[in-house]
């Protein structure tokens, strides 16, 4: 997708962060935007942020307050969200949450939470609406994270839901093709959002220390870098140099990315008894 003018677009978790910021980039390419969280309040004033930044006065926005973790609730929200405002052309999964622990302090109740918010969130809605998509095409954009494809001290449910975004992405993108629906997954460094304020309230010392050498990037900067990377077709998409050179080193050198990351905790580690 090169054109986002009058391209009908969802995105799932566009409130706040990431989503909003994408939001309001798209809509000031011409696309009609509808939204999705579970916070009514924020639902209200962001649709209002989006909205001002509209291209033209044909354009059509609107919101309906989504838990992804509930089939029941996706079933019956996108269904009238499609009769509503149409199929769309892009649906966008920004919606997820961390809780960072030591491993044993992760109950089961965080694991599964962790799991139905993250992960089968975007199961849900992709799986709900694809019916609807295949019949003209169009573009599914997930977002995982650096922790999806490095796993990192303090975030073991996280990174467990935020790999398997980037597995089921790719056997998407492969199994859609045929439909002429392009697959996408969107990679961020940590980000300046609510969520990564709530993020830093639980983070082990050990999780502190390890992203504490990276830039913290900007979620307008990174909503940029989504979008230019969907117009140039790709797959995987990693914003700023931090973030594509993590990739890199654990691709090709992942010893190395242990070994000092094993360092990193260790010295911590130390500091502490």
């Amino acid at each position: 997708m090169k054109d986002f003018n009058k391209k009908r677009i969802f995105i799932v978790g566009g409130s706040s962060g990431i989503g909003l910021s994408t939001a309001k980039l798209l809509a000031k390419k011409g696309a009609h935007i509808i939204i999705f969280s579970r916070d009514e309040n924020r639902l209200t004033s962001a649709i209002a942020e989006i909205q001002s930044q509209r291209l033209s006065d044909d354009q059509e926005f609107g919101f309906r307050p989504l838990d992804v973790s509930v089939r029941e609730n996706v079933e019956s929200v996108m269904g009238k969200a499609v009769s509503a405002f149409g199929a769309p052309d892009m649906l966008i999964n920004c919606a997820g949450r961390a809780y960072p622990h030591h491993f044993q302090d992760i109950t089961f109740k965080q694991f599964d939470e962790t799991m139905k918010i993250n992960l089968y969130g975007i199961w849900n809605t992709v799986s709900v609406l694809f019916p609807y998509m295949k019949q003209k095409g169009g573009h599914i954009a997930n977002v995982s994270s650096i922790a999806g494809f490095i796993g990192v001290f303090g975030l073991t449910d996280y990174c467990a839901s935020k790999f398997a975004i980037i597995g089921f992405s790719e056997a998407l993108r492969s199994e859609l093709k045929k439909y002429s629906i392009h697959v996408s997954v969107l990679c961020p460094p940590d980000t300046d959002t609510p969520a990564f304020e709530v993020e830093n309230r639980t983070k082990p010392k050990e999780t502190k220390a390890i992203s504490s050498g990276a830039k913290l990037m900007q979620p307008d900067d990174v909503a940029a870098a989504f979008i230019q990377g969907i117009i140039k077709g790709k797959f995987i998409i990693i914003p700023g140099f931090d973030g594509k050179f993590t990739y890199i080193m654990k691709r090709f050198f992942p010893k190395t990315v242990d070994f000092i990351v094993d360092m990193i905790i260790k010295r911590v580690q130390s500091h502490k008894k």
